[in-house]
């Protein structure tokens, strides 16, 4: 695919999200959910250094671990640097998404995975974006590289799906290095989760905020906690990303080199409610375009969500009804649009329906 330079990008191409002087009906968010209710204020996320887990020093181990928990139980978010996931790939990832964004967006649309706005599904408070999304099959890599090549087309949508094919591969092996740093935080066995997550069914989602005359009037992505189990993003230099934490809004700054991790939905059941899912969102500004790679980790669509015996017992109840991401992926999509309390509406739903079949 040809790389398109970011400062060339067709902002214009789309049929709303375009340089109007005002920010189209369907785009408005409710007056207590836009941005200009509260300025944002800095998180101050612990960024943590993997060089010594990656290493295996106990003591770098040790304290990797006290600060993940910590973020965790406070609002599900932190940072990593020295990760091991190389520069050049995540550029040479970052160029092909601006190369899809920056086609025509007839091209675009028949694309299987691109949306903007999340148009297709909903008719008001719409997100101020364009995405592409594709699943990645933990156990078959090649999955994700013969369905690029089939939906993109071209003679060079295979070096567009060998590169998303690596990428995704490396995310994959730092989830699973962020999922025994989790299960070490929580005193459990370290491949308690790694086990869990062996064969996992993830998603890869490249996300592009085009400049806003009216950022203050709507939201890049609305307020949500991630229904997936862990997510691994890249951010550009383009700050945008809030979180949620002591009752406001807070910034979170692109720190070069970091990964922005954050825990979903799935995982906070998965610790029987002790880590919190973490509450988000997105805005955007009137100048510069923001870009973003965002990897979903899930388990196997048919692995049963359930928290292990060892929480289980330290709580002393469980928190949550077993479910399958299978069940709850279908909820998000056909039943309940996400938000933050997208976990607990699926679970009334989930008990509703088996009274229903008793």
């Amino acid at each position: 695919m040809t790389h398109v330079p970011s400062s060339s990008h067709p902002a214009t191409n789309l049929p709303l999200m375009s340089a109007h002087a005002k920010v189209p009906e369907a785009y408005l968010w409710p007056e207590k959910e836009r941005p200009a209710y509260e300025a944002g204020e800095p998180l101050n996320e612990p960024v943590i250094d993997l060089s010594g887990f990656l290493s295996a020093d106990e003591a770098s181990i040790r304290l990797a671990a006290d600060m993940v928990g910590s973020a965790c139980q406070k609002h599900g978010f932190f940072q990593v640097r020295n990760h091991g996931v190389g520069g050049d790939l995540i550029s040479r990832a970052v160029m092909e998404a601006e190369a899809f964004f920056g086609l025509p967006l007839h091209k675009k649309e028949k694309v299987q995975g691109y949306s903007y706005g999340h148009s297709h599904r909903f008719a008001s408070k719409l997100p101020w974006k364009e995405t592409f999304s594709f699943p990645f099959h933990a156990s078959n890599p090649a999955l994700a590289l013969n369905h690029l090549q089939s939906i993109l087309g071209g003679h060079e949508s295979a070096k567009t799906g060998l590169v998303y094919k690596e990428y995704c591969e490396a995310m994959t092996d730092l989830a699973m290095k962020i999922l025994e740093l989790l299960a070490i935080s929580l005193g459990l066995e370290r491949t308690t989760f790694r086990r869990f997550y062996q064969d996992s069914c993830s998603l890869l989602r490249c996300n592009f905020y085009p400049p806003c005359e009216e950022p203050d009037l709507t939201l890049g992505t609305g307020p949500h906690c991630d229904p997936t189990s862990l997510t691994i993003l890249h951010q550009d230099h383009v700050g945008g990303l809030e979180v949620f934490a002591a009752e406001k809004w807070r910034r979170v700054a692109p720190r070069p080199g970091a990964l922005v991790i954050n825990i979903g939905d799935t995982f906070m059941a998965l610790t029987n409610g002790k880590y919190r899912s973490c509450l988000h969102r997105a805005v955007v500004n009137r100048d510069s375009e923001r870009k973003s790679l965002a990897f979903f980790l899930n388990p196997n669509k048919d692995n049963i969500v359930r928290a292990p015996e060892e929480l289980v017992l330290k709580d002393g109840r469980r928190v949550y009804p077993d479910f399958t991401w299978a069940a709850f992926l279908g909820f998000t999509q056909h039943n309940y649009r996400a938000d933050m309390n997208t976990l607990d509406e699926f679970c009334s739903w989930l008990l509703n329906q088996g009274q229903q079949q008793k």
